[in-house]
């Protein structure tokens, strides 16, 4: 069974207080959009059958009037040979195809009447869809903006922030050992003595006579 029973109850239904109550509102705008959508339909067949009936009435009454002046060329006919029995009963004729034609037009009173309903009821529908859209697009911002608040919370509470920042007191640990290895290198180092100290003054001045040398011999074959 849908939620409306008829095209009154979409038109007169509150579409918020149908949403309040319902435990799902993303599902409950869902099947209120659909049953609108084919209701829509239903009323739009039903104008198209009632502008058809009317177009067919129509070209009944043409029919009709063509037969009734047929009917009246016969009765003057009948009438001109003196035969005013004919004349009369040609009139009869013409009176039933003109009482049709009568009929037929009432009908189509009455449908126009139908018609403008439907028309109004097409519009009225048309609106109840636009806000039953626009408040399934309102939910569905706001499902997904719930989605992504969850989402969010749990990047920042769940175990994956936990397991990182682990991993990041992992490394500054290591790096905290590294530090530590490379201090603890120079510690305890004994101080150079004073033989050292004169070995290495004397070791230098090798080093610089020797360049002196070098630097000689190059100027000399330069000269």
């Amino acid at each position: 069974m849908g939620i409306f029973s008829r095209t009154r109850d979409i038109i007169a239904a509150n579409v918020t207080d149908l949403l309040d109550k319902a435990e799902d509102p993303a599902k409950m705008i869902r099947m209120i959009i659909l049953e609108m959508e084919e209701t829509l339909v239903e009323v739009r067949a039903s104008a198209a059958r009632t502008i058809a009936d009317q177009k067919e009435m129509r070209r009944s009454i043409a029919k009709l009037d063509t037969v009734q002046a047929s009917w009246t060329e016969k009765a003057e006919l009948a009438l001109s040979k003196g035969r005013e029995d004919l004349a009369k009963a040609a009139l009869v004729e013409k009176q039933k195809a003109g009482d049709l034609a009568e009929q037929l037009s009432a009908e189509i009173t009455v449908l126009d009447d139908a018609l403008k309903a439907n028309e109004a009821d097409i519009a009225k529908l048309q609106n109840k869809l636009r806000e039953a859209r626009a408040r399934q697009n309102s939910i569905a911002t706001r499902l997904e903006s719930a989605e992504n608040r969850f989402k969010l919370r749990q990047a920042h509470t769940g175990p994956r922030i936990d397991e990182a920042f682990s991993r990041f007191e992992l490394m500054e640990r290591r790096v905290d050992l590294a530090e530590g290895r490379a201090d603890a290198a120079g510690m305890g180092a004994a101080p150079k003595t004073l033989e050292e100290e004169i070995a290495e003054l004397r070791s230098a001045d090798k080093v610089e006579a020797e360049l002196a040398a070098l630097k000689a011999k190059a100027a000399g074959r330069e000269g």
